[in-house]
């Protein structure tokens, strides 16, 4: 049997035709998407705020459907879920505003994490969250430090972005006046919540409490214990899973093919997936197989 290609290689074997049309984005297919994404969000937001009977029971999964706009936000990043460039930035920025996570610091911060994959020396997103044992899991999964860490971030960035590989000087004065405005919808929000909405409060930002272990559960699977080399077959995973999940999560269970090709916009990973599974080096079945394996791993 020959040997699995390289993600390197398997691009070379596309033709100019395939490569553009793999690539090919589109607005409706986008806007479609988010509102679905939407509505799932502003039915079981209403239903929280009307107070429906168990309505507390609800504010889990609408957390998880808040949490899951970081996915969003991460293709809008790449400028794949819609062909305008005007839509990827205003839903980019919209989400971020959501998350409490500015869209230009991210998108830099992002970038790096493409460029060094896995690479425990230079790639920003294995900073301090990948968990070694089963007490640093259980803190990685209460997100306590995470929302201690993006608050002490928009804070930096908001006076001046501290020194970061990811950060040119270019970055510093665009990053910086985001988090000033981040910063003064907040306190406009904190306002609104103390007035005269405080139903604002568990339609936002208590279920986001909620939901983001989920979020930080799924994120765990796109490289955790995947090894330190440059194929992006190998370094990132790809989780067999639901429809329903593939939804929330803009397709980016097929991680690893997003990896190996990022300019593919959500609605073609699927398509891509078939072509490049015979390659894949790091595949499982389910998350609920990853979380097993995950705590076997470190018990």
């Amino acid at each position: 049997m020959d040997a699995p290609l390289t993600h390197r290689q398997f691009l070379a074997t596309l033709p100019p035709d395939q490569r553009a049309a793999m690539t090919r984005r589109s607005d409706a297919k986008g806007l479609r998407h988010l509102a679905g994404h939407l509505g799932l969000i502003a039915a079981m937001a209403l239903y929280v705020a009307l107070g429906l009977p168990l309505w507390g029971v609800a504010l889990l999964p609408l957390g998880v459907t808040l949490a899951f706009l970081f996915t969003l936000q991460h293709e809008c990043t790449h400028r794949t879920p819609f062909a305008s460039i005007w839509l990827n930035e205003i839903v980019g920025h919209a989400a971020g505003l959501i998350l409490v996570q500015p869209f230009l610091w991210f998108r830099a911060f992002h970038m790096a994490h493409h460029k060094h994959t896995n690479d425990p020396d230079n790639d920003p997103e294995l900073e301090g969250i990948r968990p070694r044992g089963m007490r640093h899991l259980a803190w990685h999964l209460s997100t306590l430090g995470y929302w201690r860490d993006k608050g002490l971030t928009l804070w930096s960035n908001a006076t001046g972005p501290a020194p970061a590989p990811y950060l040119s000087d270019r970055h510093r004065t665009p990053i910086r006046r985001e988090a000033r405005l981040y910063l003064l919808l907040y306190a406009m929000a904190l306002l609104v919540m103390l007035t005269v909405a405080p139903v604002l409060f568990w339609i936002w930002l208590a279920p986001l409490a909620l939901g983001f272990p989920i979020l930080r559960l799924y994120l765990l699977a796109e490289h955790d214990r995947c090894p330190n080399v440059t194929n992006m077959f190998a370094n990132s995973r790809t989780t067999l899973t639901t429809k329903a999940v593939r939804f929330l999560a803009w397709n980016m269970p097929f991680h690893a093919e997003h990896h190996a090709w990022p300019m593919v916009p959500f609605h073609k990973l699927p398509q891509l997936h078939t072509a490049t599974r015979p390659q894949l080096e790091t595949l499982t079945d389910g998350y609920t197989t990853f979380t097993r394996e995950t705590l076997a791993a470190r018990s």
